[in-house]
């Protein structure tokens, strides 16, 4: 969350004055269809690997062996006649890039950015006068100038991000996206059409299972994030979605090991015993680690090394994505149903990191963020060391 949103206190006795205007509506919207397209191009591929046309053209074997064993967009497109539905199913992913093309040409420049690239005082107040909605925005102006001044003395931001007065910033630029994967989220986001296929559903209930799963729970659980997360603080949320991911994900290892075990199907009623528990699980990742994953790092790192933060954050994100999503169906075929107590052990570790190494950063500003590490049990010795040897 932006630290100086909606009057939160930034100084000892000051306000940052604003409220919600039509040009902040906008660029969240904007900036949200970057998460949309990342979101969709996840989903959107374990719908279209499950479709017979998409089978039958790029994988003809599996299609056959799926033949042989009888293997929301993606659930209407699949009806469509000639193996056009693949094909739109990918295709739509260019309405969310469209949107943030012209967004991105549109919005004008934010406060900070006026600051940095063109020093013009003036400009940033008025833009921020009309970002925030109101004339008496003096303080926050000072703080982004001062903030500015200050980040461009650094000429090397990541070796910057190397000092031991970062390590707490760090650890969470490289843990937080890496535990995101590991909740085995984007499993589920890639192959859960395929694995209800395999618990004997059709496609277009395998399909219908996934939309209501990954995307119509996840949709709303999102939103409850958006609503709570400032009431409840951001450790709070961790706990209950880090609970909720590792008792759905034993229950479902356990339901599948004890149905299916290496061959065979699986009886009706535990089968949708599996999807209401996939469920629960989805919710538990979108109000926790989906949204957080992103939140935490976006809002703990000081100006001077945002850039070098934020990238290693994105980096990390997308590699660990690849790591996953290569290795899933080997280790699919070693653990079988293991799979899901594999991704559970991983809920528990990062549950625990959360719990003893993240502090709460909810309504903190970023400059006041370096307090926060100073007042940890374990990151003080780290950041508060360095502020004595400063001093």
């Amino acid at each position: 969350m932006a630290a100086a949103e909606l009057g939160i206190i930034t100084r000892k006795d000051e306000h940052y004055n604003g409220k919600m205007t039509l040009l902040v509506v906008l660029s969240c919207m904007v900036a949200a269809m970057g998460g949309i397209i990342y979101g969709y191009d996840i989903g959107i591929s374990g719908g279209v690997t499950s479709m017979e046309p998409f089978l039958k053209k790029f994988f003809p074997e599996v299609h056959t062996k799926m033949k042989e064993d009888t293997n929301l967009i993606n659930f209407g497109a699949e009806k469509i006649t000639g193996g056009w539905g693949f094909r739109i199913s990918l295709s739509l992913a260019a309405v969310p890039a469209s949107i943030l093309t012209l967004g991105a040409l549109l919005l004008p420049e934010t406060p900070n950015s006026l600051i940095q690239r063109s020093n013009d005082h003036q400009k940033a107040k008025s833009m921020l006068q009309r970002t925030r909605g109101c004339e008496d925005v003096q303080a926050e102006l000072d703080d982004l100038i001062k903030a500015s001044e200050n980040s461009k003395t650094i000429k090397h931001p990541f070796k910057k991000l190397m000092q031991r007065k970062y390590r707490p910033q760090l650890v969470m630029a490289i843990a937080m996206p890496f535990f995101t994967q590991v909740t085995g989220i984007n499993v589920i986001s890639f192959y859960a059409p395929v694995l209800f296929r395999t618990l004997g559903l059709s496609e277009s209930m395998s399909l219908l299972s996934a939309v209501m799963s990954a995307g119509m729970v996840g949709t709303c659980a999102t939103f409850v994030s958006m609503l709570m997360v400032d009431k409840l603080g951001r450790r709070t949320l961790f706990a209950i979605g880090g609970i909720q991911m590792f008792v759905s994900q034993v229950i479902v290892g356990s339901i599948m090991a004890a149905e299916l075990g290496d061959i065979g199907g699986i009886r009706k009623g535990y089968a949708y015993l599996l999807i209401i528990f996939v469920s629960v699980y989805v919710a538990g990742f979108a109000w926790s680690w989906g949204p957080l994953g992103w939140l935490i790092p976006s809002e703990i790192f000081p100006l001077e090394i945002r850039s070098a933060g934020q990238s290693v954050t994105v980096a990390v994100n997308f590699l660990s994505t690849f790591g996953i999503a290569q290795s899933f169906l080997s280790m699919l075929c070693h653990f079988k149903s293991g799979i899901f107590f594999f991704f559970g052990g991983w809920v528990v570790v990062m549950t625990g990191f959360v719990y003893l190494l993240l502090p709460e950063t909810a309504n903190i500003p970023i400059e006041k963020m370096d307090g926060v590490w100073m007042g940890h049990w374990f990151w003080n010795r780290y950041v508060g060391q360095v502020r004595e040897d400063s001093d």
